[in-house]
């Protein structure tokens, strides 16, 4: 099924390196290869291991484990999502949307995913990029969510939208989320957004702590094109984010453009993942 297993983390906790040595020593047992990222041949005795850089571990594997929460699997689903090596997460964060296999349970549910019993969940992610000047000065990709918001003032931004060339508003806020279902459990939730089953093509916008009340969370489908025209009187009054890291400062009249990457993730769940159980445990349904 899968031959050659990658090792990836962002993490550099004790606990990540004794979950390592445990991944080692099951998959040594399996005679699968591995190869690790160099973060986390960092927290082991790497024993003769091949070691690569982040950037190059999808070329060499054809399973790839993320040990860590849900910011290291948005990590690795960027570096991964080019080579469309499917993506598996040992949970050690705080919630794990993302990273399902509780690091307590590591041998049973690997032995089940490498026994063939596991769903592959496709994920798609977003393209962003900035336009000043009718010139590209920025473009990144993001799994979770794009969002425009202010910096460095305590003033409302003004943002106008379009979708698919429409114009939608013009609305005063504290910024502008952009997220895919996936996200959608994220800081859109956070913002009073919908939950969105990932199996929908859809992209959902939420206005963060809009002036006017009547401005809510929208949904639109997910080949939409979306246009974003920046109101600030200064740069760096607003910056982009990209799953949670500044990409730009924008700068007044900034055009950012959204639409979805050619590339999709591939993530892989042990058999019987239910989207409805994560919910009703990661946030608490029914308690």
């Amino acid at each position: 099924m899968f031959s050659k297993i990658g090792l990836i983390t962002n993490s550099g906790v004790r606990a990540v390196g004794q979950t390592l040595n445990e991944l080692l020593g099951y998959f040594s047992n399996k005679n699968l290869d591995i190869v690790l990222d160099r973060c986390s041949a960092d927290l082991i005795d790497t024993n003769g291991y091949e070691v690569v850089a982040k950037a190059e571990l999808g070329k060499h594997c054809d399973l790839a484990i993320a040990i860590g929460g849900d910011g290291t699997m948005l990590m690795a689903a960027h570096l991964l999502c080019e080579d469309e090596v499917p993506l598996l997460g040992i949970n050690m964060g705080h919630v794990g949307f993302l990273s399902d296999i509780p690091a307590d349970a590591i041998k049973t549910n690997l032995d089940l995913v490498l026994a063939g019993n596991y769903v592959e969940d496709v994920r798609f992610l977003l393209r962003g990029q900035v336009f000043r000047n009718e010139k590209c000065i920025a473009e990144d990709y993001a799994l979770n969510d794009i969002i425009i918001q202010k910096w460095n003032i305590a003033k409302l931004v003004e943002l106008d939208t379009f979708i698919d060339g429409a114009f939608v508003h013009t609305h005063r806020s504290d910024g502008l989320i952009i997220a895919t279902p996936t996200g959608s459990t994220a800081y859109a939730l956070s913002g009073g957004g919908p939950v969105v089953h990932p199996s929908l093509d859809a992209l959902i916008l939420v206005p963060i702590c809009p002036h006017s009340l009547t401005n809510r969370p929208i949904v639109v489908n997910g080949d939409s094109y979306i246009e974003i025209v920046v109101g600030t009187r200064k740069i760096d009054q607003a910056r982009l984010t990209f799953d949670g890291n500044v990409v730009q400062e924008l700068a007044p009249i900034d055009r950012i453009k959204i639409n979805k990457k050619n590339k999709k993730i591939r993530l892989i769940h042990p058999s019987g993942h239910d989207q409805f159980h994560i919910l009703r445990e990661k946030l608490h349904w029914s308690k």
